[in-house]
Order: C-alpha cells, then structure tokens, then sequence
C-alpha cells in the first residue's frame, strides 16, 4: 500500500512539474521575453511607448515583456520611382520619372522613427515632396534644350541637393537616376523642326562651301595659265623664235611668197644664195 501511494505522489509531482514547465512555456510565448532583429534591419526599443537611445542590431535579445516592445524598421537599400510635373527656364513644361535609392541611417534609425514613422510614411511624407521640390528648383534653372542636352549636370544637381535635404531627417541617398523626360506636344514638334531647319542650313552651308572651293579652284587654274603665258612670253625673243623656224623648216620654200617677196620667219640673203650657186 506504501508503495502504491508513493508511487502515485511521485507522479502527481512529475505531472505538476511537467504543467508547469507547460505553463511557463506558453508564458513566455504570450510575454515573448526575447526579439529577434533579422538581418538588415534594427530595432528600435519602447518602453511604455516611450522610444529609447539604445538601437538594437540584428541578432536575438532579451526584453522586459509588457514594459517594452520593438519596432523593427529596414537599413537596405531601398528605390522608390517618384514623377513630378515641373517647368523648364523658358516655360516649358516637363514631366519627369525619378528613381531613387536610399536607406536608413542605422545609427539614427530610432530618431527616423520617432519624428517621421516606419517606411511608407517615410516615402510619404518626407521622400516624395522632397523630391518634387528638388526636380522643381533644378528644372527652373535650365531651358528645355538644356535639360536635354546636360542630362548629366542636372542629374549630378539632383542627387546633391537631395542629399542635403534628406540628410536632416536620417535618409541617406545612394543614387539618383532620371529615368525619362516628358515634353508637351508642341515642344516636341518645335525641336523637330528645329532640328530639320539645322540639317537644311548644314546642307545649304556645304553647297555653298562646295561652290566656292570649285571658284577658287577656277581662278587658281586661271591665274596659274596666265602665269605661264607672262613667263612664256618673256622667254619668246626673235632669235629663238628664227632658231626654232630654221630647226623645223623642211628645206623646201613655200609656194606661196608674201606680197613684199620675203619668206615668213626666214631671212635669208640673196648674194649668199648666189655665192653658194657660183661655188658648185
């Protein structure tokens, strides 16, 4: 009988402790004593609603259940497009896609949450009127075909006064990309005709250029003939002329003699012909 009762107490403790240890066990799980911080993220720590100094990183902590909670905000990187309508220096208006990276400062990720919120509120009440202004402020300073054609100035321009306005509030901007420009109608149709009358004015200039290089190629060959006359004409003496008729002359005398009875181009003398007659 001894043996029985002991052996019925003995199990009556085990269970109590095995309820016990069940109890607790589902305590914990309800009071949840510990957090995890996944990687990527940091926690930031309440107590009563109240945000602490103390930033937790990622791994598992103890906490005091009920007094405090965690509130787990992201520290990657984060890209968000944003489109915001804005006017150019000469009034042109412009619609233009921005992507933007950014992320949390960790070490300033409770202060992020305190005054702003977790991330949508971020993106909503700081990021997007942020970056509208920006675009707005940039935008004014450039014509239309400025913003065309220094795309990267104004990107460069962009992503610098973003940064400083975001940095106030803990947000640190990893890059800034314009993904597209979006022109009215009529400004799209004005630079095609502007580039069209730029091509036509190309075309003009180079026949014209044309045209006057085939001029002065014409008085260069002309002006070049005419130097060779002068220096051809200098060089023509009587005598030279005489050598040459004498050199090509057949020995045969024309059969036709001119009104006076000279021979052209030859002068010859009459008693030396009769000299050399009387000599045979």
């Amino acid at each position: 009988m001894r043996n029985n009762s002991s052996n019925t107490g003995n199990t009556l403790k085990y269970s109590f402790y095995l309820a016990g240890g069940i109890g607790l066990l589902i305590l914990a799980m309800i009071l949840r004593p510990f957090t995890i911080v996944n990687a990527g993220e940091r926690g930031v720590i309440m107590k009563f609603g109240k945000v602490q100094d103390q930033i937790l990183d990622e791994g598992i902590h103890p906490i005091m259940p009920i007094v405090t909670t965690v509130k787990r905000l992201t520290v990657r990187v984060q890209q968000n497009t944003f489109q915001s309508d804005a006017a150019s220096k000469d009034l042109q208006k412009i619609t233009t896609e921005l992507a933007v990276n950014w992320h949390v400062d960790p070490s300033r990720v409770n202060k992020v949450f305190q005054q702003v919120g977790d991330q949508e509120q971020i993106i909503t009440g700081i990021i997007t009127p942020a970056v509208s202004e920006v675009l707005k402020a940039a935008t004014s300073r450039k014509t239309a075909e400025e913003i065309i054609t220094k795309r990267t100035e104004l990107k460069e321009e962009i992503d610098r006064f973003l940064k400083t306005r975001l940095a106030a509030y803990g947000l640190i901007i990893d890059d800034v990309s314009l993904v597209n420009f979006a022109f009215s109608p009529e400004f799209g149709r004005a630079i095609e005709s502007k580039q069209i009358a730029e091509q036509e004015a190309k075309q003009a200039e180079f026949i014209a250029q044309k045209a006057t290089q085939e001029a002065q190629a014409e008085v260069n060959r002309a002006k070049g003939q005419a130097e060779a006359q002068r220096l051809q004409r200098l060089t023509l003496t009587p005598e030279l002329l005489q050598k040459q008729a004498i050199e090509k002359w057949d020995g045969r005398f024309p059969m036709v003699i001119g009104g006076n009875g000279s021979v052209p181009l030859i002068n010859i003398n009459p008693s030396n012909l009769a000299s050399t007659e009387n000599k045979k």
